[in-house]
């Protein structure tokens, strides 16, 4: 289903392993710890996971771990909550605190899988834009110095006539610089063109 793994951080082993059993049945890689202390002990290194974590725990509680997960990890491991001390407070603080889900328990084994489809589908898409944005900075290594000015100039939304006015050369020379441009960051339109900067810009 996907490349992405999901850790199990909870006390009760008789959850935990439920939880395992529910996610592998479904073809997701999935691993359990028994507190957040030996969680954040034998911390992975991938690039991005998502977690499911109760908040009572002995040693180190789950509020401590989502805070400490945010400065390790940030966003590229989004984190589920499942607790049986639930209350709308507590709720709220967490999902400001970045929590994508919270779940009370007893809960109905489809409800934990759309949760953890729903994370798995924003890892996805993250990795999609971050291969976007890599592609995209190695295009514009290969740009000159001025095919890299024209194409900030189109970024910016300038028409052919104010780039040649702005760079001090002709509109045939900026349409001549714009087509290598385009072929360079294998743009078909000027719109792609736009996507493209912006995906660079907003990283």
């Amino acid at each position: 289903m996907t490349d992405h793994s999901v850790f199990v951080v909870d006390d009760d082993q008789a959850m935990r392993d439920s939880l395992l059993l529910l996610l592998r049945g479904e073809g997701i890689r999935a691993r359990g710890f028994a507190s957040a202390a030996l969680f954040l002990e034998a911390l992975p290194d991938e690039k991005s996971a998502c977690v499911i974590t109760d908040l009572r725990m002995p040693q180190m509680e789950g509020t401590e771990l989502i805070q400490r997960l945010r400065v390790l990890r940030g966003e590229t491991w989004p984190i589920i909550v499942i607790t049986g001390h639930a209350d709308v407070p507590l709720a709220v603080q967490l999902m400001k605190a970045g929590v994508i889900d919270f779940i009370e328990k007893p809960f109905d084994p489809n409800r934990i899988l759309e949760a953890v489809r729903g994370c798995l589908s924003v890892l996805e898409r993250h990795g999609v834009e971050s291969e976007v944005r890599e592609q995209t900075a190695a295009r514009l290594a290969t740009l000159t110095p001025r095919e890299r000015q024209v194409f900030d100039a189109l970024i910016d939304g300038k028409s052919n006539k104010e780039i040649a006015l702005i760079l001090d050369i002709s509109p045939r020379t900026v349409e001549i610089f714009r087509a290598k441009v385009m072929q360079k960051m294998q743009a078909t339109s000027l719109s792609m063109l736009v996507r493209l900067g912006l995906s660079v810009a907003d990283a």
